[in-house]
């Protein structure tokens, strides 16, 4: 390496004093180790470290006409590109109130003149090292930061391309078409932000929980991947026997979703919202739903919310064996099943957000594509 490089990086040393003798004595102790700066006025230092070049350390005398090195210290400690830059106060004022002032107002370290050359090149080695050792972890924790929000980011993703394409794999032998995993999202999200400050629900719905509901609300049908086709694609009403079946979708969505937790071997938040939609999203208000027939507030808060959210989505749904019903008869249906079929304050909610509805059924509509793709898809499947 030659002498250039090496005087490259050698720590650079500000000294600031109004006094020429001063200045040329501390050039003079410190050149043949450090890369030296100077200045005469406070002023004149501030401008220095505004610079891109920043010291490493600044050695400051304190009494100097105009900015004192008080006031240095002062803008220094003030400006978050600056303030992590050691100073040592370099000055006559050898009081011991002097120096408590000095170290209270940030300096790293505080020496009074006359000095005594040994203990400067001491001091100002011991407080570079310091400043290594400060700069090493501050690195290093930023470094740790950025990895550990790329690696929650990733985290985030999966999760969110797991449950799609859980959702899509369900959807692709149900007569719904996706955007109806998309509606009811949108549904459930719009629900759970009206409801969030609700003397009901406040305790369960903060920021985190709903970004979690929207997340897994397309797992609400999962299930009826293990329900057989003659009976998941049929039109018309289900016989008794038949409707039995269908209703096991429940019970085998939330049983899905258990077995990869269980494959996991520790319980993930997410998968316990997913369960409690997947299991309990058919059960209604009066307890006359199903799979376990509960009612009222023994219904998880997650599935009285999917409950609204899919059935008023399934009455204005265009399918390929029916045409969707009106927005207001929709509504009026959901008026209807206020205390019945529903949570009397979640109905309360959807009425005044009904036009919002509207809005996200418009916005997420099935073309005439995607239902003659989705019949297409249909037959396929029934051979």
């Amino acid at each position: 390496m030659s002498n250039d490089n090496m005087q490259d990086e050698r720590a650079t040393i500000l000294v600031v004093d109004d006094t020429p003798d001063n200045l040329s004595l501390m050039s003079a102790l410190l050149k043949d180790t450090y890369k030296v700066k100077v200045a005469n006025s406070g002023d004149k230092a501030l401008k220095y470290v505004q610079g891109d070049n920043k010291p490493d350390l600044i050695l400051l005398d304190i009494m100097m006409p105009g900015l004192s090195g008080y006031d240095v210290i002062v803008e220094l400690k003030a400006k978050s590109e600056t303030r992590d830059i050691p100073v040592i106060f370099l000055t006559a004022m050898s009081a011991a109130e002097d120096e408590k002032k000095g170290l209270e107002m940030g300096a790293a370290d505080y020496i009074t003149k006359p000095i005594s050359p040994p203990i400067v090149l001491a001091r100002v080695k011991t407080q570079l090292e310091n400043k290594a050792a400060a700069d090493f972890l501050k690195n290093k924790s930023e470094y740790l930061e950025a990895e550990v929000t790329k690696r929650t980011r990733e985290i985030t993703e999966i999760q969110n391309v797991t449950i799609l394409a859980m959702a899509s794999l369900a959807e692709t032998r149900d007569s719904d078409t996706g955007n109806h995993i998309r509606r009811t999202q949108y549904y459930i999200k719009l629900l759970a932000q009206k409801l969030k400050t609700h003397d009901r629900f406040w305790f369960f719905l903060n920021d985190q929980t709903i970004d979690m509901l929207f997340k897994t609300a397309p797992l609400h049908d999962i299930g009826k991947v293990g329900i057989p086709d003659r009976i998941l694609m049929k039109p018309g009403r289900f016989t008794p026997e038949e409707f039995e079946i269908m209703k096991s979708h429940t019970t085998l969505g939330r049983n899905a979703i258990q077995h990869a937790e269980n494959q996991l071997g520790m319980e993930v938040e997410f998968l316990k919202l997913a369960k409690e939609i997947a299991y309990y999203h058919q059960e209604k208000w009066d307890s006359s739903g199903y799979p376990d027939g509960i009612g009222g507030d023994d219904i998880p808060i997650s599935a009285r919310l999917m409950a609204v959210a899919d059935v008023y989505d399934a009455l204005i749904s265009r399918r390929v064996y029916k045409e969707g019903m009106p927005h207001e008869k929709a509504v009026s249906i959901i008026i209807e099943g206020k205390g019945s079929h529903f949570d009397p304050d979640i109905v309360d909610a959807f009425v005044e957000l009904a036009e919002e509805f509207r809005a996200i059924a418009t916005r997420f509509s099935d073309s005439d594509s995607d239902l003659e793709a989705k019949a297409k898809q249909l037959a396929v499947l029934q051979g």
